[in-house]
């Protein structure tokens, strides 16, 4: 309706309602409240009509009482003084014989936001708790959760506490979820709702009375409690054992949380529990909703880090359908990898295959990398798709086979020969960084078995000032220089002119800085400089994999059915057992070797040995967020100030005892600060080390180091902040 006119509208509309042959006329009076309505709900002013909407709630019929109750909701904040005859209105419906207009009277009393409401609505809603009728106690109870939200700071009423705590016991279910609901919102200050032996058990024997979301909800409320006895807990599980198998998935996942959390000291009873749910969480993962299934598809991933042949007889159920979005697909693909073995690996394989060639570039490089990860167990048959792949002669299938190669030769040393003479025979290079990347780590890693090496190199030389990725361009310095150190005659020429573009010409002071690295490393000599430059060529502790290692289920347990799983929180926990990083080509990771787990002792505790590892790189995206989630567990001083060493210095100091530098200040700011993480024993631990401005001005601040862990062990943190400690003062030329 037009805005234009809408005074007249208003005012035709109040002599209609206020026309005594209107009102006589019961379905012509209906019929102009709801236009009122109507144009209320497309922005109309109607709030002069507030008189008469109240006059027209007297009446019996019960979708009128509702439209003008809603009309009342809506204009009492701006009518207050004309509010309060609403609110009379509104009290004498809830003394009326009928429980409908009881409770409907009550719930839009409830929803009035004006200052001073509680004291109007609290004695309806306290008869509302007595009342005969379960929809008027129902509404009574969710009443009280909203009378607290209206005055949250003032003190809590144990008179209401105790009345809800009282209908827990109430004969209808609706009543004992609501009274759960309000509980929790009102005690929220104070841990929320307490559930007891009684308690506990009376809601366990009430739970087949309840639908299926108060179920869920139940379920979610019994975490709390935790059994006496072994006694007490098999007869717990016994009454849950029929909802494992419920024919609704949350309630399902509700039950299998709570099994493996009661029976975290009975692993046999959590493995039984995983099997009986696989059913229900298989149906999930091919559920008309997209959302439920990239639900189910996440808790799916979270059980097989503990049970990884779970689900391998139902490899089918994980193949990507046609129409389905991108990010289920990429999680089908991540299953698919862990599902393999030999019976299956053919038709995985095959159906992996066909993705490669999809219309979109990322969902064909993922297939490629899922492809890749395979062949780290299945070497040969892999070998084959990617090199068929290459004959495809497409940009991003170019580069994403590249650098799945180079994460092969990485993880599967004795692939390198197979690997070497495919690229030696590829005519195509890549045309993305990434790719570029790959191919100059393979050739200089590499470069003895491949012929062709150095004039392939040579190209990249030639246009180097047409290249853009800084990236690509150290890549190139790093392979050129182990080109060198393996065949000097082809390639003596070509690196002195990169040296000398890259030093005199090159604008981005990184390449720049490594180029001089480099050149210094040269003038010590041959040797030196290969004792420098020339690292492990694959990863020491990695040879075939033969599966995933499973992970103790408590691991896990606490974030299953909640948002953990699909926020991505549990992937960057993950502790597989691919747990060295990937080559990057980097001067500092190269200067390192492999990122295996190294056991070290704690100085004050000989007993104690902490195991750290770098694992999987973390991005600055998951370091940010979830450091903003955590909170700190340990905070020290450690007596001295930052080291005067250079920052690749401290870098590469720290990551020798596995701790990764994520970021720092630049030397000379105030305050300076550095970001670390590391990875324990299935935990990753992050921290901070801050240096604050020194009160006096001729004196250093204090490191300060600051640590946040997930999930929790004081015992690693005390651990890795003596290691830091450790390796802080060993750099530190000046200890205060």
């Amino acid at each position: 309706m037009p805005y234009f006119g809408s005074e007249e509208t208003v005012k035709e509309l109040k002599r209609a309602l206020s026309n005594p042959h209107v009102q006589a006329d019961r379905l012509r009076y209906k019929n102009y409240i709801t236009k009122v309505i109507r144009y209320m709900t497309q922005g109309l002013d109607v709030s002069a009509l507030f008189m008469d909407m109240v006059k027209a709630s007297a009446t019996v019929d019960i979708v009128q009482k509702k439209l003008v109750y809603l009309y009342m909701c809506t204009y009492a904040s701006d009518k207050p003084d004309l509010a309060l005859l609403a609110i009379n209105t509104l009290r004498k419906d809830c003394a009326d014989p009928n429980p409908m207009v009881r409770g409907l009277a009550l719930r839009n009393m409830c929803n009035f936001r004006m200052p001073g409401m509680p004291e109007y609505i609290e004695q309806p809603i306290v008869a509302g708790l007595r009342d005969k009728a379960s929809y008027v106690r129902r509404v009574a109870v969710l009443g009280c959760a909203k009378m607290h939200s209206l005055q949250p700071n003032t003190d809590i009423d144990g008179s209401i506490v105790n009345e809800l705590y009282a209908l827990l016991r109430d004969p209808d279910p609706v009543v004992v979820v609501n009274c759960l609901r309000a509980l929790e919102e009102i005690l929220k200050d104070e841990g929320g709702v307490v559930i007891n032996k009684p308690i506990a058990h009376h809601l366990l024997n009430r739970m087949k009375d309840l639908d299926s979301w108060a179920q869920s909800e139940v379920l979610t409320f019994l975490l709390r409690y935790r059994p006496r006895s072994d006694d007490e807990l098999f007869d717990i599980l016994s009454l849950l054992d029929a909802f494992l198998q419920s024919a609704h998935a949350h309630v399902a996942v509700a039950t299998l949380r709570l099994f493996l959390h009661l029976a975290s000291a009975h692993p046999a009873v959590q493995a039984d529990a995983l099997l009986r749910t696989s059913a229900p969480l298989l149906a999930t993962c091919g559920a008309a909703s997209r959302e439920l299934r990239f639900a189910g598809l996440c808790h799916v991933q979270q059980v097989m880090r503990s049970q990884p042949g779970l689900f391998a007889t139902h490899y089918k159920r994980f193949f990507c359908g046609y129409s389905e979005p991108s990010y289920i697909k990429f999680r089908k693909m991540e299953i698919l990898v862990e599902l393999v073995n030999d019976e299956n690996v053919a038709l995985v394989l095959e159906e992996l295959r066909s993705y490669c060639t999809d219309v979109s570039p990322e969902l064909a490089q993922a297939a490629i990398a899922a492809i890749g990860r395979i062949a780290r167990t299945y070497s040969e048959k892999c070998l084959d798709i990617l090199t068929g792949l290459l004959a495809l002669k497409q940009d991003h299938i170019t580069s994403a086979v590249t650098q799945t190669f180079r994460d092969l030769v990485w993880f599967c040393p004795q692939s390198t020969a197979a690997v070497c003479q495919t690229v030696e025979a590829c005519v195509d290079n890549p045309q993305d960084s990434e790719g570029k990347q790959a191919l100059l780590w393979l050739l200089g890693e590499h470069g003895e078995q491949i012929s062709s090496a150095p004039y392939v190199m040579e190209g990249y030389i030639d246009g180097l000032k047409t290249e853009l990725s800084s990236a690509v361009k150290m890549e190139l310095l790093s392979a050129s220089v182990k080109m060198f150190l393996c065949r000097p005659a082809e390639t003596q020429d070509m690196l002195g002119r990169l040296l000398h573009y890259c030093i005199e010409e090159e604008s981005d002071m990184c390449v720049r800085d490594r180029a001089l690295l480099y050149y210094r490393l040269l003038q010590r000599g041959v040797e030196e400089t290969r004792k420098v430059v020339t690292g492990p060529k694959s990863d020491p502790s990695m040879s075939v994999l033969t599966g995933r290692q499973e992970e103790p289920i408590s691991l896990w347990a606490s974030t299953f059915n909640t948002l953990g799983p699909l926020s991505g929180w549990d992937l960057c926990l993950q502790t597989a057992v691919i747990s060295a990083s990937e080559p990057s080509g980097s001067a500092e990771n190269e200067l390192l070797p492999g990122s295996t787990d190294v056991a070290l002792s704690s100085p004050n505790d000989t007993q104690e040995e902490i195991s750290l590892s770098l694992g999987p790189p973390l991005s600055h995206e998951t370091f940010e967020k979830m450091w903003l989630d955590l909170e700190i567990l340990h905070r020290q001083t450690l007596g001295f100030p930052r080291p005067k060493t250079a920052s690749d210095t401290l870098q590469a100091a720290l990551q020798l005892v596995k701790i990764q530098t994520l970021a720092f200040t630049p030397g000379d700011a105030v305050p300076w600060k550095a970001y670390l993480y590391t990875r324990g024993t299935g935990t990753l631990i992050l921290a901070e080390l801050l240096q604050e401005v020194p009160e006096a001005p001729d004196s250093e601040g204090s490191l300060v180091v600051s640590v946040k862990q997930h999930p929790k062990n004081q015992q690693t943190i005390r651990g890795f902040v003596l290691i830091l400690k450790s390796v802080l003062q060993t750099l530190n030329v000046d200890p205060l």
